[in-house]
């Protein structure tokens, strides 16, 4: 069947379904420009409209999809050089991943794709972070989101954007804007305005000592963003008992700028001059 034959699946509100509109998946795909030499995972590929597109080009396409029914669809209609996996994307481990990567023809590079339902995308987010830090080969992925957490990941230090998310995001990966989309490129049209982003994965930068410790106190000093660092600390309980005026002056930050302001390096160098993260 075309896409314009088939039966239509009905989106289900639990799995947050918004299927792409077939012109927007195109656009997207010449965004994404996949190559003949690498392994393509996409993340929720429901109805298969980007999923066609991206089989005709990559040699190996791993299509990750948890609705039992676009799973088996997608199976019925065996689309060359794609292998359905039906579960959540969260739930598979690193080794499951490599496996099925090496039964697509194990290639060296792999690449990512997703329209993600946005109330799973930060947490797929951080997962592929972790999954390349395992060493699983991504190269990067190009995902749909909601455009508020897209102007998350692209704020400044400074800006009302400017978040946690914006940090550990940013310290595993390189954030492009590649695409703005309406309501109408998805039916059915969700209420919000989406953007595609490419993340491009790296070694963790800043290179921080203890990764839990950076991750805890970020997260203690901004959810009191707009207080002065040195106030701010307090939600980290490690930093109470120190002289933390003193400490931040010893690291060059002025303890009375407000946790918002400070990059990522900064950051990176505070984390390292405080004790871990009580467990």
């Amino acid at each position: 069947m075309s896409e314009g034959t088939r039966a239509p699946h009905r989106a289900r509100k639990r799995f947050g379904q918004h299927f792409l509109e077939p012109v927007w998946a195109d656009k997207l795909v010449r965004a994404m420009a996949p190559r003949c030499d690498e392994a393509i995972i996409e993340i929720g590929p429901g109805r298969g409209i980007l999923t066609r597109r991206l089989a005709a080009i990559a040699p190996h396409v791993i299509g990750v999809e948890l609705d039992r029914d676009l799973a088996a669809a997608l199976r019925d209609e065996s689309i060359p050089r794609l292998r359905v996996v039906e579960s959540d994307f969260l739930k598979l481990t690193t080794p499951e991943l490599a496996q099925a990567v090496a039964d697509a023809g194990g290639a060296a590079t792999v690449r990512v794709a997703g329209n993600l339902p946005y109330n799973v995308a930060s947490p797929i987010m951080f997962r592929l972070i972790a999954l390349y830090q395992d060493g699983l080969p991504l190269e990067d992925a190009t995902l749909m989101l909601q455009r508020e957490v897209a102007d998350r990941l692209l704020a400044d230090p400074g800006t009302k954007d400017y978040s946690l998310l914006t940090v550990l995001i940013r310290q595993g990966a390189s954030v492009t804007r590649v695409l703005q989309l309406p309501p109408g490129a998805f039916r059915p049209p969700p209420k919000v305005h989406s953007t595609v982003v490419r993340l491009q994965f790296h070694a963790p930068d800043p290179a921080v000592r203890d990764q839990a410790t950076f991750a805890a106190m970020t997260q203690a000093i901004f959810s009191r963003r707009r207080k002065t660092l040195a106030n701010a600390l307090l939600a980290y309980p490690p930093a109470t008992g120190l002289a933390r005026d003193g400490l931040l002056a010893s690291l060059g930050i002025d303890p009375q700028r407000r946790p918002e302001t400070l990059s990522l390096h900064e950051l990176g160098r505070l984390a390292d001059a405080l004790p871990p993260p009580v467990l």
